[in-house]
């Protein structure tokens, strides 16, 4: 059999096994939509903090991506 067969074979007894679930009767209890609420806070503070830590070696490195480009247009320019 050829690399395509394989792929389609494969294709029809996953799409199989994800029509053929059963229910789950699974329950969400409120704790956890305040546990992911938490989870989403900290990972946003903590980004923060994190660019506040290094927000110096940021705007260095910003401002040295201009400072080149003014001086290879002078260079190219011939001033």
């Amino acid at each position: 059999m050829r690399n395509k067969d394989y792929l389609s074979i494969f294709t029809l007894i996953l799409a199989l096994l994800i029509l053929s679930t059963k229910e789950a009767y699974a329950y969400l209890d409120p704790g956890t939509g305040s546990y992911i609420l938490q989870i989403l806070i900290a990972g946003i503070l903590g980004g923060l903090v994190a660019i506040r830590a290094f927000w110096s070696n940021i705007r260095d490195f910003v401002k040295g991506l201009f400072k080149k480009d003014k001086k290879s247009a002078r260079k190219k320019n011939g001033k």
